[in-house]
Parts: C-alpha cells; structure tokens; sequence
C-alpha cells in the first residue's frame, strides 16, 4: 500500500530491506496535476503489458524493433508475459500490440538502489510507423537545469484514486543534480546518480503511483525514463535514467 512518507520507487519486484526510507513497490510513475494528451501527441509513448493486457509500465519507441524502457520495470519478466502495445492513448483500448522476442536489462541495474535502471525489449515483429507511431531519437547531449521537459504516462492522478484511462503529460523544468540532491534527504540523495536527472515543478504536480519507464523528453529527443520519486507530488523532485549516459550501451543492443 502507498504510504506518503517513505520512498515510492518504481519497482516491479521488491527492493532491498536495508534501504532507508522503506522503498515501496507499488509507486510505477503516475501523473499528478496533468493534463490529457491528444491523439498523436506522443507517438513515441508505449504501455508495457502483461499477457492479460494489464498495463504495467511505460516505454518508448526507439526505432521499428526496439523500445526503452526502466530496467526495474522488466527485471524479471519473461518475453511471454510482456507485449508493447503502441498508438493509443487509451489504456484500456486501442492500439497495436507486439510481442516480444528479448528483454535487455541493464547489467549494472541494481534492485536495492535502482542504479542503471535502463531496459530495452525487442518486439517480435516490425513496429509500423503510423501517425500515431514514430520513434523518437535517444538523446545525446547532457542535459542541465531549468530546460523544459515533458513526462507522459497512464496512472493516478491524484492519490489515492485510480489509474488514469487516458495519456496524462506533465511539464516542468530539470533540474542540475547537485540541486537534486539537496532536495532531497541525505539516503536518498544518495540514489541520485551521474547518470540519472532531476525534474521539479511544485508541490502538487509530479509522478505517483503504472508508468515507470516511461519518457521523459525535451527538444524532441527522450532525455529520460521514469525511475524513482517520493509519491505522490509532494514536493521532492522525481528521478530518471538518463539517457545520455545510457545512450552508447543502448545502442549496442541493437
């Protein structure tokens, strides 16, 4: 259960114990203070799914075979019980499901500090490109603070409540990770990394409880995807995988 004052990390499986705060494993990077994204907004967006169709994560469409993901989202997860379903911004209909034929974790990716939380799945069969698919470009350069930058996923938009049947995005500036870091208790400061990024806005707007993995773009390029953050808006910034730092090894994989 979502509890206000410990860490929500974005996880799929438990974390480590010794962790302090507790990590909850519920917290998968919903939106709150949003707004509704329109059709064909984010053609890059993807809804990771079980086999029953049950949205568990959010991803990004790389190119016509591959898409990014966080690595806590798939750790675990076998190609069988994960499908990218593409152009829709409905979770619950629509869209083109693909199956996957390999699941690309992170080798360094660490379950008790959610270091390297990076990820790719390759789908089994070509992702056609579509007004309401195209792939987005992995960001190369390194990114500072106060550059604007939208997140977009499926979930809660306020807590507690239910998760949201249509794409939520938020916009709100990055943030350098020394002034991260500050934000943030000593434990968890701790877990934000060289190779991860900041986004701030206020109290009240930011991610909570479905869409870890999810992008984070600015300047047309996907800078980010959704980690960590201490659910749900209250005032701490959230944390990504940066996808410049992770950019080279991503692009080995495929």
């Amino acid at each position: 259960m979502f509890k206000f004052v410990v860490l929500l990390a974005l996880v799929a499986s438990a974390l480590s114990a010794s962790l302090s705060p507790a990590v909850d494993p519920e917290w998968e990077g919903f939106i709150v203070g949003g707004s509704t994204a329109s059709a064909g907004q984010f053609p890059h967006q993807v809804s990771l799914r079980s086999s029953a169709n049950a949205h568990f994560c959010g991803a990004f469409v790389i190119n016509n075979r591959w898409v990014g993901s966080a690595a806590h989202c798939t750790i675990g997860r076998t190609v069988a019980n994960t499908v990218s379903v593409v152009g829709t911004n409905s979770r619950t209909a629509g869209g083109v499901s693909h199956a996957s034929a390999r699941i690309v974790n992170h080798p360094s990716y660490s379950s008790a500090t959610l270091a390297n939380d990076i990820s790719m799945v390759m789908a089994a069969s070509t992702i056609a490109f579509t007004s309401l698919v195209q792939p987005i470009t992995l960001g190369s350069a390194t990114v500072g603070g106060g550059v604007s930058s939208t997140a977009s996923g499926w979930g809660q938009t306020s807590h507690p409540g239910t998760a949201a049947t249509n794409l939520q995005f938020l916009t709100k500036p990055t943030l350098t990770n020394a002034d991260c870091r500050s934000r943030h208790s000593a434990a968890n400061a701790a877990r934000v990394f060289d190779n991860t990024i900041c986004t701030f806005l206020r109290s009240g707007a930011g991610m909570c409880m479905g869409d870890s993995g999810g992008p984070l773009i600015a300047g047309g390029t996907v800078i980010g995807a959704v980690s960590w953050g201490i659910a749900c808006a209250q005032g701490f910034p959230d944390v990504f995988a940066r996808i410049s730092s992770h950019r080279t090894w991503m692009i080995n994989q495929m």
